[in-house]
């Protein structure tokens, strides 16, 4: 029988623990933590997400802001207000919600973050500090999955760890991540230019599918005794559903849930704690910035 990994349990645990830290923080008299997301077009996911985290900020005690904008905004608008952001010493942690239109290029985005306040972890230099094994902030879902296998006391070292997805924002940080010293799993990489993925996912212990190509991971890809984490988060229709569509997974959870010794849901899996990692960021930006 196999363990779901709750992320929703978990996250709703962090956020008590950060809410803790607000709390003293107030008693203190010093400056409350302060979020902040920039939201460009009217992507059903991303406003969704991004209203989740301003809820999750009431949580927890944090000021936060929410700027949007149309899916026709220059880009040099966007770069001015994030270089307004950067200056502002009442923020402490800012996002750009991805995906961005056409138009709009991610990695200029990103980079005009000062890696300060970079809440996502994005910036070049967040990422370079991780490759080091550096104190920074960590990519938000890579950090969330890291929390999860830890708090389950999900076993690493010496496991054989397949990520599927090279993504810079999820794929490519949490293979990094997973073959750290003190987390120590040998990991591979698969992608849409590998050869018999199915063969090669097999083999693994753990295996982090982050492709988002809902049901891609099948019952005869998973070894018995597996740990799945499922990354996915694709919407589909469903006219079952009140809201008209229904989030799957990466994962054909049905039938690989029962080869599994723990697997995540979706929802409820990793994007809680993709939420709660941002929050984590804030606050340990707002510290440095000796709240």
């Amino acid at each position: 029988m196999y363990t779901l990994i709750n992320g929703k349990e978990v996250a709703a645990s962090i956020k008590k623990e950060i809410a803790s830290e607000v709390e003293i923080i107030k008693r203190n008299g010093k400056k409350i933590p302060h979020l902040a997301a920039i939201l460009v077009g009217d992507d059903p996911s991303s406003q969704t997400y991004v209203k989740n985290k301003v809820k999750d900020c009431h949580e927890v005690g944090f000021d936060s802001t929410l700027l949007t904008y149309k899916n026709s905004v220059e880009e040099s608008l966007i770069i001015s207000k994030i270089e307004e952001l950067n200056t502002d010493s009442g923020l402490d942690g800012f996002i750009v919600q991805l995906p961005l239109p056409d138009h709009i290029s991610e990695n200029k985005i990103i980079q005009a973050i000062n890696p300060d306040k970079d809440a996502d972890g994005f910036h070049p230099v967040n990422l370079g500090r991780m490759v080091l094994g550096l104190p920074g902030f960590l990519p938000a879902t890579p950090y969330g999955i890291m929390e999860l296998i830890k708090r389950y006391k999900i076993e690493t070292s010496g496991k054989n760890c397949v990520v599927i997805g090279r993504s810079n924002i999820v794929g490519r940080p949490v293979s990094i991540l997973m073959s750290q010293k003190g987390i120590d799993a040998t990991v591979t990489v698969v992608h849409s230019r590998t050869t018999d993925i199915g063969n090669i996912v097999r083999k693994a212990d753990i295996i982090i599918a982050a492709l988002g190509s809902p049901g891609f991971v099948t019952e005869n890809m998973v070894k018995e005794g597996a740990v799945v984490i499922d990354v996915g988060t694709t919407r589909i229709r469903d006219e079952k559903m009140r809201s008209g569509w229904r989030l799957a997974g990466d994962v054909d959870f049905e039938n690989v849930a029962p080869k599994c010794s723990f697997i995540t849901p979706v929802p409820g899996g990793v994007g809680p704690m993709t939420r709660v990692s941002l929050l984590r960021n804030t606050l340990l930006a707002a510290k440095q910035n000796k709240i």
